[in-house]
């Protein structure tokens, strides 16, 4: 089952979104909840930042967690390397590191940026993602 929500274009919507999922992915294990929130902390904040509208978070978890940002921003996400002393431009090195795998999905009105990670119930064994991800539309790895 996928769930989503909008968000306005404010800085307390990034608040909002991480939330909305951690109250989603309630029985989930602790650390996937975690790195969850933080992508999508992340990711809200390149939307309210950098596209400037509104968007919408959409979780499914049906059989494994793939949690999608979309906004109608023009621009394309980009991999940044900053200089240690540059304050912005980590959010998607950050995905690309704690998710499964993640990617792009271009749109006439905008974009989707996704990431996934492995299903973790609270009383199973958590797998650490471990693989990286890609900026080509649709990007997947198995």
């Amino acid at each position: 089952m996928t769930e989503a929500r909008q968000f306005r274009c404010q800085p307390q919507s990034v608040t909002a979104a991480r939330l909305f999922v951690r109250d989603r992915l309630s029985d989930q294990a602790l650390e996937t909840v975690e790195a969850a929130e933080v992508m999508t902390s992340e990711l809200a904040s390149n939307c309210v930042l950098h596209a400037r509208t509104d968007f919408e978070v959409a979780i499914d978890s049906r059989e494994q967690i793939r949690i999608e940002l979309s906004d109608t921003g023009q621009g394309r996400p980009r991999l940044l390397s900053p200089t240690p002393r540059e304050l912005t431009g980590r959010g998607l090195r950050i995905v690309e590191a704690m998710s499964e795998a993640w990617g792009v999905i271009a749109a006439a009105t905008g974009k989707k940026v996704w990431f996934t990670l492995p299903q973790s119930h609270e009383c199973g064994e958590e797998v650490a993602p471990t693989a990286r991800g890609s900026l080509r539309s649709g990007a997947r790895r198995g």
